[in-house]
């Protein structure tokens, strides 16, 4: 089959967005419509927080079709990466969903993290793949609507699934294909769904999965994310915000005066549309999912907002025509520091608009890799962020910020193609019909963070939908005390110097995988 760059395909959706991990790469986090915006006028990002060398490994690329359901005629090259330094023929291959983000900044998880780890304790390969359309394992010639309509699960399935039933490599010896080999799939946040979707999906060829803050459950609205923030960051922090996104709504939906003033306040009289004002000031909130055990990539900004907040009191300050708290006056400060002053006021529905702006939505050249996830939430995944349906609740983010407003990135960014419009709302019964909070199977481990903001959307879900399950070695179940997003997925070449909590997590990863191929059969065995 001829190779394939269309110009001319597509899907979309979204209430998330790709921000920056603490690993360097990128993961899924709940943004808002301005916060998409920000993300297209700054379409090229390089990685952030990470601050060790990044190791190499050999590249290699893998054809797969275009279209694993109806022959288009067209391929592309889909790449991985390979660490064979603990393998030895007859070991199992340990493969990581690279997910939603470019596969080469992965390569610390295949340097010291659980795919070494892994590796390393049953003489296997690692594998590193990449996921259609990220990095560079793009099919297409523009992010059009018609251009993404290849971008879901069930063709990231089905890749994943060719790839293990055919891949070659270049110096390995000998069919490393499954069934006949041993696949360990590996997974963290949207990569852990995918990993648990493969044992489930695919249980022939996956021998076992091991799932990290996998968001199994999809939902349209998710509440939890930042009510979870509420209840697991230092409390004190969280009186101080709740404090002020009270006030700061009350004096919104007053009167006019009070609403100009405390966007003033703010230093954000310029932005017209008040939910964009809203969910601006939510932007420090992301901050708690980028927290990491290892200090060297950890984002410690979530606490540094904290600081800036000061202790709460009953003092007052008037300014700008309005009294105020001294908490809000301190949560002013802090956001006119880290925002405000980037965008002078006669510019800032440009540069924070949505529906004021919505020309910012429509860019779809390839450097415009926001687009890529929100799609996939648009159409299949959900995750548009609102406060707490019940009013009784504490909210740390403004009642302003609704289902409608976080659809918003949806309806501006992918406007029907010929061949393809994005769903009404997310089809989120796309994911859900594979298990949702109770997906389970034989050697399908899932392991959640007790702090993670998503543990809403895992099987460890609070949603009294998702029932609780005994941790055997068959079907782990495993919650980190005290951890947030996918922390078993990083390690330090030196063990010893990790926290205990997380030599524990790997230990038992590595106990239980052990077990699992202990009982591996090759099919001339059977």
């Amino acid at each position: 089959m001829p190779s394939f760059k269309s110009g001319v395909l597509g899907v979309g959706a979204l209430a998330l967005a790709l921000l920056l991990r603490s690993d360097g790469a990128e993961a899924i986090r709940p943004v808002n419509p301005q916060v998409v915006k920000l993300a297209a006028k700054k379409a090229t990002r390089t990685a952030g927080h990470a601050k060790r060398a990044t190791p190499t490994f050999p590249l290699y690329n893998f054809t797969q079709p275009l279209d694993h359901f109806s022959d288009t005629g067209f391929t592309f090259q889909q790449r991985y990466w390979v660490s064979d330094r603990h393998y030895k023929p007859g070991g199992p291959v340990i493969v990581f969903e690279a997910g939603e983000g470019p596969g080469d900044e992965r390569m610390p998880i295949l340097d010291t993290g659980i795919i070494d780890i892994l590796a390393n304790a049953t003489n296997g390969l690692g594998i590193v793949l990449e996921h259609r359309y990220y990095g560079k394992s793009v099919p297409v010639l523009n992010f059009t609507t018609d251009s993404l309509r290849w971008l879901n699960n069930e063709q990231a399935a089905a890749d994943s699934a060719n790839f293990i039933d055919n891949v070659t490599i270049p110096g390995i010896k000998g069919d490393i294909t499954a069934p006949g080999t041993p696949w360990i799939y590996y997974g963290g946040s949207y990569g852990g769904a995918r990993a648990a979707h493969m044992r489930v999906l695919y249980p022939d060829i996956v021998f076992g999965s091991i799932s990290s803050s996998g968001v199994t459950h999809a939902t349209v609205v998710d509440w939890r994310y930042f009510d979870i923030i509420r209840q697991y960051a230092p409390q004190d922090c969280v009186a101080r915000i709740v404090q002020t996104v009270d006030e700061v709504d009350t004096l919104l939906t007053r009167n006019n005066h009070t609403r100009n003033a405390i966007k003033a306040v703010f230093g954000l009289s310029g932005i017209s549309y008040d939910p964009d004002f809203a969910s601006l000031l939510s932007s420090p909130l992301g901050a708690w999912q980028n927290r990491n055990w290892d200090p060297a990539i950890d984002d410690p900004s979530f606490f540094d907002f904290c600081e800036a907040l000061g202790p709460l009191d009953n003092a007052t300050v008037t300014t700008h025509g309005v009294t105020i708290s001294n908490a809000t006056a301190q949560y002013a400060n802090y956001i006119n520091q880290t925002i405000s002053l980037d965008c002078p006021v006669a510019q800032q529905d440009e540069c924070f608009g949505s529906i004021t702006d919505p020309e910012s939505f429509s860019q779809t050249d390839l450097s415009q890799t926001w687009r890529l996830w929100n799609f996939q939430v648009c159409t299949q995944w959900g995750f548009l962020m609102t406060p707490p349906p019940d009013p009784a609740t504490p909210r740390i983010i403004s009642k302003l910020l609704t289902k409608e407003y976080a659809h918003l990135t949806c309806t501006l960014s992918y406007p029907p193609g010929e061949h393809f419009a994005i769903p009404a709302w997310p089809n989120v019964e796309d994911v859900n019909k594979l298990g949702g909070y109770n997906i389970a199977y034989d050697r399908l481990a899932i392991i959640d963070g007790e702090d993670d903001p998503w543990r809403g959307d895992t099987p460890h879900s609070p949603d009294p939908r998702a029932h609780n399950r005994t941790d055997t070695t068959i079907r782990p179940f495993k919650l980190i005390p005290t951890a947030v997003h996918h922390w078993d997925e990083n390690g330090l070449a030196d063990p010893s110097a990790e926290p205990d909590f997380i030599q524990t997590i790997h230990h038992q990863e590595v106990t239980f995988v052990t077990e699992w191929l202990k009982g591996f059969k090759p099919p001339s065995a059977h």
